[in-house]
């Protein structure tokens, strides 16, 4: 049948992978993350939240991975057009605040797809960011 679609998607496996890269990142680095890989719709495929990492860690790196997912491009990205008078000023208020600009978000595309996205959350924006960029290196084989 034609009238289906086949889109490729992250599988559980890879979901661990990316994230338990982030969190080895964030180890390394002395900081406790939220950590989250969703699929392609922004759906949760994993979510963790490191030892003695805050709650709120974990809400924004599943808001940040959404995000990435929704819009197929990093979070940091949307901050110079989400000020107020901006093209896309109130975007952050969208979907009951799901929508965060904040860097830790990152699309996961493989060979220029998206099939996921992945947040990261609990530290300064920069070092959410290069726990995030870790994760990614999961994508690459050994």
């Amino acid at each position: 049948m034609t009238d289906l679609l086949t889109e490729a998607t992250v599988s559980l496996d890879l979901a661990r992978r990316i994230a338990a890269a982030a969190e080895a990142e964030a180890r390394r680095l002395g900081k406790t993350m939220g950590v989250a890989v969703v699929d392609r719709g922004g759906q949760i495929i994993v979510a963790s939240r490191m030892d003695g990492a805050s709650p709120v860690a974990l809400q924004l790196a599943i808001d940040k991975a959404f995000t990435a997912a929704a819009f197929n491009a990093p979070t940091d990205a949307w901050g110079e057009v989400t000020k107020p008078g901006a093209a896309d000023w109130g975007l952050t208020s969208a979907l009951a605040g799901r929508i965060v600009i904040l860097a830790g978000g990152l699309p996961i595309r493989v060979d220029g797809q998206l099939v996921g996205a992945l947040g990261v959350s609990g530290a300064a924006p920069s070092v959410d960011l290069a726990c995030a960029q870790a994760g990614l290196t999961a994508l690459t084989p050994k």
